[in-house]
Parts: C-alpha cells; sequence; structure tokens
C-alpha cells in the first residue's frame, strides 16, 4: 500500500480509533495533541501524512516546508485554513470530514434555538438566585415559524432533515446545490437571500468561511431580517460583523442571537477594542453563547476519526 515507514502528524486530539487504525496499515503515529504552529514547521518534512483540526494553518510557507507530504486529513468540515488550491499543485491530496458532526451541529442548532426562545438560561440562573418568575419567562414556539437555513451541505441538510416534524415553514437558501423537492416536499428553496430574510423568524447560518462569506451578516444583512427573528450562526465567525451585529441587538433590529463561533476565538488575545465590543455581545440577554463547541460531541469524535481514515485509507489503496 506505501512504505512500511511511513509517518503521520497528528496535531490535534482525536478518538484513539484513529491513532489505532493509521498503526494497523503501518504507520508511525506521533500523536502531538499539543503541538504549536511553529513546532509543527519545524518538523513537518518529516511526516507524508499530516491529520489537523483548526489550529495548524496549511498554508503555502508551511506546504512549501513538507517536502515529504501525500496527504492533508481536517477533523471536521471547515477547508479555510488549508490552501487546497497550493496544496493539490505540489501533488498533496486533502480530505475532511464534514459527515462526522453534521448531526452534532444539527442538534446543537435546536438546543441553543429553543434555550434562547424558552428563556431557559435566564430561568435557570433566576431560580438559582431565589426568583420565581412565570409570566416573565413565558416562551416562543418553533411550530407555525418560518426557519430560514442559508447553506444545504452537509449540516444544512442535517437541519433540514430533524426539522421536518416541527410543524413550522422552512425555507433554504443555497445558489449552489438544490435539494431534492421528492426528499424534501415541505421545503421551499428561494432564489435570493433577501426573500429568506424578510420571511424566516429564525435564520441558520450553515456556510463555509471564504472571499464569499467573510462578514456577509452585516448591517444590511440584518436590516433585511425581520425585527423579531433570531440569527443562529455554528458555521464561521468571520462570517458575522460582531460590529454590526452588536449594533442591530441595541437597536432592536431582531429579536437575538445564538453564536457558537466568534470573530477571535481566543480571548488571551483580544485587544482592547475586542474586550469592550465582545464585554457589549456578552451582556444581551437575549443571545446565547457556546465555546465553539456546536460540532464538539462523544459521538462526533469518533465518528470524524472513523470517516477521515476511511477517506485516506482508500486513496492510500490507490496509490
Amino acid at each position: 500500500m506505501h512504505n512500511n515507514t511511513a509517518s503521520v502528524l497528528i496535531t490535534d486530539g482525536v478518538h484513539s480509533e484513529l491513532i489505532e487504525s493509521f498503526e494497523s496499515i503501518g504507520f508511525n503515529v506521533n500523536y502531538q495533541p499539543d503541538i504549536s504552529y511553529e513546532e509543527t514547521l519545524a518538523i513537518i518534512s518529516q511526516y507524508e501524512g499530516l491529520i489537523v483540526n483548526s489550529k495548524i494553518l496549511v498554508n503555502r510557507t508551511f506546504i512549501d516546508r513538507a517536502t515529504q507530504l501525500k496527504f492533508v486529513g481536517r477533523l471536521g468540515s471547515g477547508m479555510e485554513i488549508i490552501d487546497k488550491t497550493y496544496a493539490e499543485s505540489k501533488g498533496i491530496a486533502i480530505f475532511n470530514s464534514p459527515e462526522g458532526n453534521r448531526t452534532a451541529v444539527a442538534e446543537h442548532v435546536f438546543s441553543m434555538v429553543l434555550c434562547l426562545m424558552n428563556n431557559i438560561c435566564k430561568a435557570n440562573s433566576e431560580i438559582r438566585n431565589f426568583q420565581w418568575k412565570r409570566e416573565e419567562n413565558r416562551g416562543n414556539e418553533i411550530s407555525a415559524k418560518t426557519f430560514g437555513i442559508i447553506g444545504a451541505g452537509n449540516t444544512g441538510e442535517s437541519v433540514i432533515r430533524r426539522l421536518q416534524g416541527w410543524d413550522c415553514d422552512i425555507i433554504v437558501y443555497d445558489p449552489y446545490r438544490n435539494l431534492d423537492p421528492n426528499a424534501y416536499p415541505n421545503v421551499v428553496q428561494v432564489d435570493s437571500l433577501k426573500k429568506l430574510l424578510n420571511s424566516s423568524d429564525i435564520v441558520s447560518l450553515h456556510i463555509p468561511l471564504n472571499d464569499e462569506t467573510h462578514y456577509l451578516v452585516d448591517k444590511e444583512f440584518l436590516q433585511e431580517m425581520k425585527s423579531n427573528a433570531i440569527l443562529i450562526n455554528t458555521s464561521r465567525g468571520g462570517v458575522v460583523k460582531t460590529s454590526e451585529l452588536i449594533l442591530s441587538l441595541q437597536e432592536n433590529k431582531i429579536g437575538g442571537a445564538c453564536l457558537d463561533v466568534f470573530e477571535n476565538e481566543n480571548q488571551k488575545n483580544f485587544s482592547s477594542k475586542e474586550k469592550l465590543f465582545y464585554k457589549k455581545l456578552y451582556n444581551f440577554e437575549n443571545v446565547i453563547l457556546t465555546p465553539h463547541v456546536a460540532g464538539w460531541t462523544l459521538e462526533s469524535k469518533e465518528k470524524l476519526s472513523k470517516i477521515l481514515f476511511e477517506k485516506i485509507k482508500s486513496f492510500l489503496s490507490q496509490k
């Protein structure tokens, strides 16, 4: 299948099955979940394989150092950390495993929006402070609402599939993918973003981060949303312009937000300006926040590893 001395470097925490699977086909595995970008750059020339999550930027500088590299596996979906075109021009195969955490992300979407619409975090905090407020915590139902989904790829479709029994209207915008109307007879796919924003009570983002989607959610986007609508972002932080989201929330232009991802996810490196505006974001009662864990379940950790390995194994068997 390949040279028995081939080595793979794993730079993030993975399920033990991935390590065992590589070893079972003759790879030497260097498992370094705490390795830094600089440390990885210094040793990458020794490896035929690389497994990353999100901290290692596989850019041109990195690829030029990776003189023996044959494949890169990305645990999850986001490919913005890998210069795929340049890697492939150097004969390096690129794999990801969005199928592995699409269920986790979809369930997280529902967890967050139900939490917000039913005041669960707020009520939980109040009860622990001996405050019994029933009327103030009267919730809203998803039933009979319009649920808008931007992006019908792996995670978007996973949300759509699970929405089927919720007795709500489902509308989808994705200029690159048409859903099978026979599979989803109650889903309306619209041909413009404006149509989706104008009619959705909930807007959920399931798109990659690239030049087209960077700051897609800006002032104009937010102005097109209904004044009581909820924005959910479990995709990438750079899709939302945080400063303009904060303004919309301050001016009650939208009803709330559920955010699992952020423009800057390293709180230790916040600039003084970032500290100020993230503090504003954190103070809104109508915002639910989680630390980029939508796809982060015990089950997805195993599935991500299994799916990624099978794709890489199939590639290696053809060499």
